[in-house]
């Protein structure tokens, strides 16, 4: 990974939920500036959670991180609302979509746009969220309640993009849509990443689809990052394939079953 232009850094966090469940347990991972970054792992590994960590919507849940830093662009940011860290250009995509069902899709999109100061500037980037996202504007007038999965995990991506973000958490955006359109939402994903130079951090189970678009992977297992690497040394990794790529035979169950497994120092400090 290239480190010389680290846009966010997450050092050894520690979060509980509670005030007595510690859910993750020193994670450490760095995005470089126009990059796309992925938190792979299955379900309770902690990908949710580290997002909320960054984008602070734990306080919702009773959570909080109680160890470590995370600084964007070299500041600390812990301590900032979602409001605050939208304004820096810090935008979440949630898991589940949460689109306003009684809303049309122009007018989801357009609560999006309340850091935009102009209308031509929300028009801009409306023209733009169309121009990436044609079916949206054919369903611009429908009522969100009555659009497809596909179509809805779209809006909740255009309605981040109206806020102008340098930097978008994706929460599992594959899952409950089809193969063919959960292609055609990562396709979209690497087109802003490439032309708009958006930087992505995207927590997913689907681990074939998001090595496949990602530079970068982090693997977590029970509130720990257990393997990193660049995302296709991570696809040719054989202990990788076996456990979430669904190739080979074996009957282990985790990382913590390979005898090579082994984590790096600044996790376990």
């Amino acid at each position: 990974m290239d480190t010389s232009n680290i846009l966010l850094n997450v050092n050894g966090i520690e979060v509980i939920y509670n005030h007595v469940i510690l859910v993750l347990k020193g994670v450490s991972l760095q995005v470089p500036q126009g990059s796309i970054a992925a938190i792979l792992g299955g379900n309770g590994a902690g990908k949710t959670t580290t997002l909320r960590a960054i984008s602070n919507l734990l306080k919702g849940e009773r959570g909080e991180v109680t160890k470590g830093s995370i600084e964007y662009r070299g500041e600390r940011i812990e301590n900032l609302s979602p409001a605050d860290l939208v304004q820096r250009g810090v935008v979440q995509v949630m898991e589940g979509r949460h689109c306003f069902a009684h809303l049309t899709i122009e007018e989801n999109l357009l609560t999006g746009a309340y850091t935009r100061k102009t209308k031509s500037e929300i028009d801009a980037n409306l023209e733009k969220v169309y121009n990436y996202f044609p079916r949206l504007k054919t369903r611009r007038s429908s009522q969100a309640a009555y659009t497809s999965g596909g179509e809805q995990q779209m809006c909740a991506i255009g309605r981040a993009l109206m806020a102008n973000p340098n930097m978008v958490l994706l929460d599992e955006p594959s899952m409950g849509l089809a193969p063919q359109i959960v292609e055609e939402v990562f396709e979209i994903v690497k087109d802003l990443n490439h032309k708009e130079k958006v930087t992505f951090l995207l927590a997913e189970q689907n681990t074939n689809m998001a090595l496949k678009y990602a530079d970068y992977g982090y693997i977590m297992e029970s509130g720990r990052v257990v393997m990193d690497g660049a995302a296709q040394d991570l696809a040719n990794n054989e202990d990788v394939k076996e456990f979430y790529l669904g190739v080979g035979g074996g009957e282990r169950k985790s990382f913590k079953d390979v005898k090579s497994y082994k984590r790096r120092k600044r996790w376990l400090a």
